[in-house]
């Protein structure tokens, strides 16, 4: 469907635009990100925090927003996930706030953003070497998943990508190798979860695993081992086997293969923008445009 994150940056700048939440205000990297998607126009930015910091910063980089003033992160938290709650096509981002505050304030059973779902992070890595988008879940979220959350972990991955254009995703499970080993439960909790689908359990997507990376990624590989299935190849979206592999995967990209990586989380009533201060202003920006997109479908 994409070949780069500026494609997704093109997708995203066409829509409506709608409110980008951001939380703890008085971070001038979140600010300068949300400058960036604002000239292209993608979302209409809402800050949350410190209305004097806020200000101040916003004069530094000549940019104007609306403000609303509070004074400690429980309040903040709060004030963002309400703003979100209360409006159609928003997504909420972190700012200079502690994660888990804030997730707390999406947890929220009164005036929260849960669903009941898990909370699961997936990055986009674009990557020079390869032909589109790949899409990686959970490297920043569930450390070690059981079986039923790495299928909640699936099923959020494919509601973004089908949120984002993709019909029919197609999903590989991925293990250090493509056949079941008793001994690498990995392996065959790759395999339930591909017979889960076969079945009609998970459906929307084509699923298949164990995979490895390779065959999982390029066709040669998988021609070369003699797998034949339709993901092998074509993935689009890879789910790792927990927290370490995921992570890692995604920094190679970036570090080892001079890629991009964008990210939010999923699971909640509205995607989330969690960035590092490491993140370039290219990844930041490719973060918002896609809970952009994700947010108005």
């Amino acid at each position: 469907m994409y070949r780069t994150l500026d494609d997704l940056v093109k997708k995203a700048s066409e829509g409506k635009m709608g409110k980008v939440v951001l939380a703890g205000s008085e971070d001038r990297e979140g600010l300068l990100a949300l400058k960036h998607a604002s000239e292209k126009g993608i979302g209409d930015p809402l800050l949350v925090g410190d209305s004097n910091v806020t200000s101040r910063l916003l004069e530094e980089i000549s940019f104007d927003a609306e403000i609303i003033d509070a004074r400690n992160e429980q309040t903040v938290a709060e004030e963002a996930v309400k703003a979100v709650s209360s409006s159609s096509h928003a997504c909420l981002m972190k700012g200079r706030i502690k994660t888990s505050v804030l997730l707390k304030a999406v947890l929220n059973k009164e005036w929260g953003l849960r669903t009941g779902r898990l909370l699961s992070h997936v990055a986009c890595l674009d990557v020079p070497g390869l032909d589109r988008l790949i899409f990686v879940s959970d490297g920043g979220m569930v450390v070690r998943p059981d079986l039923s959350q790495k299928v909640e972990i699936l099923k959020n991955g494919v509601d973004l990508l089908q949120s984002l254009g993709y019909e029919r995703p197609f999903v590989a499970l991925i293990a250090a190798v493509e056949t079941v080993n008793p001994d690498m439960p990995e392996t065959t909790e790759a395999a339930m979860i591909a017979k889960m689908h076969a079945r009609g359990q998970i459906r929307g997507c084509t699923v298949d695993g164990p995979l490895g990376l390779d065959n999982a990624l390029s066709t040669v590989a998988a021609k070369t081992k003699g797998i034949e299935s339709p993901v092998a190849g074509h993935a689009d979206l890879l789910v790792v086997p927990e927290i370490h592999s995921g992570n890692f995967l995604g920094k190679s990209a970036v570090y080892l293969a001079e890629g991009v990586i964008a990210g939010l989380v999923m699971g909640a009533a509205a995607p989330i923008v969690i960035v590092s201060r490491a993140d370039s202003e290219r990844s930041k920006l490719a973060s918002i445009a896609i809970a952009a997109v994700s947010a108005s479908h």
